[in-house]
């Protein structure tokens, strides 16, 4: 199904409106120091689970992804976890382009996504430590 740009706006304003209410409506999440990403490249079918820290930036193909925040639900409330992520492609002779901006929602990856022909990311869980068995892609 096809939606123009009065389409396209709503949505968005839809889905900001969402990240906005579901943020205002858990002020006990708990900040973590880093985020856990997984990328997929659909062209060559690479997978790469990323550990970022917050204020941090990985390089995943062409694309520059910064974590802003991460938070979780604390142990006795239901499981919640959130990053505000932003994502921005730089190609050869370029200036970056501004790909995503907002919220991301670990139980709900396709709520708020970031639509590109060639990358799919999204957020796996916020973490306290750096975990070891992932790496960044260079």
């Amino acid at each position: 199904m096809k939606t123009g740009r009065w389409g396209q706006a709503v949505l968005g304003m839809a889905l900001a409106l969402v990240g906005n209410v579901a943020a205002a409506a858990a002020p006990d999440l708990e900040d973590r120091p880093f985020a856990v990403l997984q990328g997929l490249d659909k062209v060559t079918a690479r997978v790469m689970k990323m550990t970022v820290p917050v204020g941090g930036t990985v390089h995943f193909g062409s694309l520059d992804i910064t974590v802003r925040a991460c938070k979780v639900a604390p142990p006795i409330e239901p499981p919640d976890t959130v990053a505000f992520l932003e994502i921005s492609e730089t190609k050869p002779g370029e200036p970056a382009a501004s790909l995503f901006s907002g919220w991301m929602f670990a139980a709900s990856p396709a709520l708020s996504a970031l639509e590109h022909p060639v990358y799919d990311v999204w957020l796996v869980d916020c973490s306290s430590e750096r975990n070891t068995s992932s790496s960044s892609p260079s």
